[in-house]
């Protein structure tokens, strides 16, 4: 880790809690898909909010334990958390378009990561208008299939951006535990949480976080 992040020039950003207002659109999604199966929602729902910032199928993995429910269910997420945005559920968090262009024009390379699927990332930015907002979005599909706490879409961007000489040039920025543990496996020079999506502070600074911001909003001082 480094104290002075000046020399940051990937930036990782999170999707949902982090540029993006979640609203409890997952847990909605989530109720719906565990209703297809004939699951209690209600009784799954700790491990859901504990796992926020995982990959979803993984998540779906430990709560049905046979691969075709996992898949079953992560189909009826996807199709549930879909129809919300289309339904005009989604929102740009305040200040995350105008953090990102601020960021971009510092001179760094922005990459967008989630734990969707690439058709409900692509769904969201669709929604938003970020479409060409950054040179690079990723879901787990386009790391190899591993999403948070895993590296594998930190060290994805990296390599399919070039922008970075050396993985401590890299920051990477969440909402959740997951991003941060993702962030300080990847070896990124900057792991920096925010409040306003599933955890706290205290539980972000546990997993590694070395920045706690009220919002993204407050990265480009940050870094500047």
């Amino acid at each position: 880790m480094v104290d002075t992040p000046e020399d940051i020039r990937l930036v990782v950003l999170d999707m949902a809690g982090t540029t993006v207002a979640d609203g409890g659109l997952v847990e909605q999604a989530f109720a719906a898909a565990a209703g297809r199966l004939g699951a209690d929602p209600d009784a799954m729902l700790d491990y859901v909010r504990a796992t926020m910032g995982e990959s979803k199928i993984s998540v779906f993995r430990h709560l049905f334990g046979e691969e075709a429910k996992a898949q079953e269910a992560n189909r009826a997420f996807e199709k549930a958390y879909s129809e919300l945005v289309d339904g005009g559920r989604v929102a740009a968090l305040p200040g995350a378009r105008q953090a990102i262009e601020a960021l971009t024009s510092q001179g760094r390379t922005v990459v967008l990561t989630t734990g969707f699927a690439r058709t409900t990332q692509d769904a969201i930015l669709a929604a938003l208008g970020w479409q060409d907002l950054v040179p690079l979005t990723l879901c787990p599909a386009d790391a190899g299939g591993r999403g948070r706490p895993f590296p594998d879409m930190v060290l994805t961007a990296f390599l399919r951006t070039a922008a970075a000489d050396d993985v401590r040039q890299i920051a990477v920025v969440g909402d959740t535990s997951f991003d941060m543990l993702t962030g300080v496996r990847a070896g990124a020079g900057v792991v920096a949480g925010v409040l306003t999506g599933a955890h706290d502070a205290d539980a972000l600074r546990a997993a590694g976080a070395r920045h706690v911001l009220d919002s993204v909003a407050d990265l480009p001082r940050v870094l500047g």
